[in-house]
This record gives C-alpha cells, sequence and structure tokens, in this order.
C-alpha cells in the first residue's frame, strides 16, 4: 500500500506524544527542564555527527573536509530566503492556531514544543529516502524505521516541553506525504551527491536545534530551511 510509511510514522510519533504525556505528568519543572536540556545534548552530537560524517573524507591516508563551499553559499543564501518568507513566524502562526483550536490557550510552551519537535522529525534524508521509496515500490521499511526513533524523540520531548510536541506529526504527514505523491518525480533527482548534502545541511539545522534547547533560542533554524532545497540544487549543477 503506497503510504502506509507515513501512516506508520505518523501512528508511532503519536504514540510516542501520549507516553510522553503520561511521563511528563509526573515529573516536577526540575526534571522536566533537564530533560529538555539533556534531548538538547543529544541533538547537539547527532547533528554534528552527521555534519562530520558527510564532510570528513580519508584519503591518501589522510583526513580532509569537503563541501565548505557549498555550506558557506547554501546557507547564505537560504537564510536570506527563509528571513525573506519569514517561515518561522508563519510556522509558529500555525502552531498559535493549532494552541487555540485544540483548547490550548493556556498552555506557554505549545508553540515552542510544535516547532521545535516539528523540525527535528521532519529535518534529515531518511524521511526523504523513506518517502521516494514508499512512493515508488510501497517500501515502507525505512519510515517504519524512522517512525520508531520519531517515537523515542516524540516521547523525550512531549515529557519534558509538553504537548505542542505531539502536533509534530502533522507536518511530518504533510512533509512525507507529499514527497511520497511526488516520488516518480523526485527520485532522479535525489542522487547520493544530493542526499549527501541534504544530510550534511540537514544535520547542522539539528544541530541548531539543539542548541536551541540547552541555551534557550539562538537559532532560527525555520529561516534557514530553504538552504536544504538549494543543497540539493548544487548537487544536481
Amino acid at each position: 500500500m503506497i503510504g502506509l510509511g507515513t501512516i506508520i510514522n505518523v501512528v508511532l510519533i503519536l504514540l510516542g506524544g501520549i507516553l510522553g504525556m503520561l511521563f511528563g505528568r509526573r515529573m516536577t519543572e526540575r526534571y522536566q527542564d533537564t530533560l529538555m536540556k539533556s534531548q538538547g545534548l543529544c541533538l547537539l552530537f547527532v547533528g554534528i555527527g552527521g555534519a562530520m560524517e558527510q564532510m570528513l573524507q580519508i584519503q591518501d591516508g589522510k583526513l580532509s573536509s569537503g563541501g565548505t563551499i557549498m555550506i558557506v553559499v547554501c546557507f547564505a543564501l537560504g537564510s536570506l530566503i527563509g528571513e525573506a518568507l519569514n517561515i518561522e513566524y508563519r510556522i509558529e502562526q500555525f502552531g498559535e492556531w493549532l494552541k487555540n483550536k485544540t483548547g490550548n490557550s493556556g498552555d506557554n510552551r505549545f508553540v515552542h514544543a510544535f516547532v521545535t519537535t516539528s523540525l527535528t522529525v521532519c529535518i534529515g534524508a531518511m524521511a526523504v529516502v523513506g518517502s521516494i521509496q514508499d512512493g515508488i515500490s510501497g517500501d515502507y521499511s525505512t519510515l517504519a524505521l524512522k517512525g520508531t526513533i520519531d517515537l523515542i524523540i516524540v516521547c523525550a520531548m512531549t515529557a519534558s516541553l509538553g504537548k505542542g510536541s505531539i502536533f509534530s506529526a502533522i507536518p511530518v504527514g504533510l512533509f512525507q506525504g507529499c514527497i511520497t505523491i511526488l516520488a516518480s518525480f523526485l527520485q532522479p533527482i535525489m542522487t547520493d551527491a544530493a542526499l549527501a548534502n541534504l544530510s550534511l545541511t540537514g544535520s547542522m539545522l539539528i544541530f541548531c536545534v539543539g542548541v536551541n534547547l540547552v541555551w534557550e533560542k539562538k537559532f532560527k533554524p525555520a529561516n534557514m530551511l530553504p538552504t536544504i532545497v538549494l543543497a540539493v540544487i548544487w548537487a544536481l549543477v
């Protein structure tokens, strides 16, 4: 069944959110803050590890790095485009709408939880590759694995940030669903080089999300999202 991978992923996110709510209710604010910082630390190292994996290579027995010009150019242009479109503000507006429509207007952490968790579970090569596999051959194994990882992430983030994290299932469903539908068009575009660039820039954005969790808001990672698109285009030209 085409699209089953995204459905499984969304269901697992919802399950993780429910478990996180049950767990979070038993924790005081001090414990929630500690858990949030620990998740931020994990995201920092996930981002660093993913970026280094793509940038560092062994050539002639020596360690060398690559992709520097690509990330400098793509992040500069992508951030300017994202700032002009004000993507972060629009996502936050959607979060505010969700907060009011779901009867959570009194939850001051709702929008932050929604935006932070959505960026964490949406960014990454697994979402793109898995959705293409699902759309072309109905192979949902990659998205099922991603869903299992997302379950753990969303569970921890819901426990520390609040119920807004659960609604990250919405952008995941929309993003991966659209890629699944467009899979036949996107498959030839997503070459190995394009996926490597996507993984590199996506890992750097995840690092930014981790920084925001540990040291409050320092970056606007949503406004940097066009960087991923530019990184893929870079690999094709």
